[in-house]
């Protein structure tokens, strides 16, 4: 049986993306291809490599991309992991099946976090809530 590509989506590409890629390719890799992207590129979020490394999964050789610096092809899902790539969501061609996935945005939870431990937290919780998003798959796509 032949994998389903499925495109993650967000607004810079730096941080719930880029750990649901992490998750979806860890946990659910035999079943999906899995590739992230963003609407802007943010660079990639260093407390974001961090809590994944904690969990076991390393996220490090990421690069914050832009859809069109994705190679062309047809998806089978297109993800959005935040509200402003679901209501921005650029259009693909072919019949991939469109499904939001929202998570809150770990930066702006920790913004007035007065340690990084502090703001380490806030992206722990949303980790842990993409790991079981991911664990649920395929069946959270329907």
């Amino acid at each position: 049986m032949s994998k389903k590509k499925m495109l993650i989506l967000c607004t810079g590409n730096s941080c719930r993306s880029q750990m649901a890629e992490g998750w979806v390719r860890a946990l659910k890799g035999d079943t999906f291809d899995v590739w992230s992207a963003g609407i802007e590129k943010h660079g990639l979020n260093p407390h974001a490599v961090k809590v994944m490394a904690e969990a076991g999964v390393d996220i490090s050789s990421h690069v914050s991309k832009l859809v069109g610096d994705l190679p062309q092809q047809e998806y089978d899902y297109i993800i959005t992991v935040c509200g402003h790539a679901s209501e921005n969501c650029p259009f693909f061609p072919g019949a991939a099946r469109r499904v939001h996935a929202g998570f809150d945005d770990p930066p702006k939870l920790a913004e007035h976090a007065t340690s990084e431990e502090e703001a380490l937290v806030h992206y722990r919780r949303v980790r842990d809530e993409i790991r079981a998003w991911a664990a649920s798959l395929p069946a959270s796509l329907e």
